[in-house]
């Protein structure tokens, strides 16, 4: 299988319809398959450092996502990461997270992992930082990966 394609821009650099795909796909996911009733539309997708990474499918559907926000003390956080419930087992989240690492650099990075998926994140470098906490019901644990040395 060939390398998927990642795209990447800030807010501004979205088109509409791309923009509308990206949150179809977050609230398909989010809001309705996991039942998760909260603001997904946080106000951080419009902040000028946040990155938009997102593959698509043949036509032009997006069918992974994830952001990549700046922290106030200068880390990075990765969230919102999806993938489309047909296009799942692709590596298409691995495909993301690695263009994810290349954004961040050498910051140190920060995710809140679903905990049944820690072990993904584990992959990339990232560790356990803090009790496991429910959000929306589901169970997730705060995970931090330093600055490459």
């Amino acid at each position: 299988m060939n390398e998927p394609t990642v795209r990447v821009a800030s807010f501004a650099e979205l088109d509409a319809p791309t923009l509308y795909g990206l949150l179809r796909l977050r609230v398909d996911v989010f809001v309705v398959e996991q039942r998760c009733a909260y603001p997904e539309l946080d106000g951080r997708d419009l902040e000028p450092e946040t990155r938009h990474l997102w593959i698509e499918g043949d036509d032009g559907a997006p069918l992974a996502y994830l952001r990549v926000l700046r922290e106030p003390d200068g880390a990075a956080r990765i969230g919102r990461v999806v993938t489309a419930p047909h296009a799942r087992g692709r590596g298409l989240a691995a495909a993301l997270m690695a263009a994810a690492l290349r954004v961040v650099r050498d910051r140190p990075s920060r995710l809140d992992a679903q905990t049944p998926v820690a072990g993904f994140y584990a992959r990339f470098g990232y560790r356990v930082a803090g009790e496991e906490y429910l959000d929306e019901g589901i169970p997730h644990v705060p995970m931090f990966r330093p600055a490459p040395a």
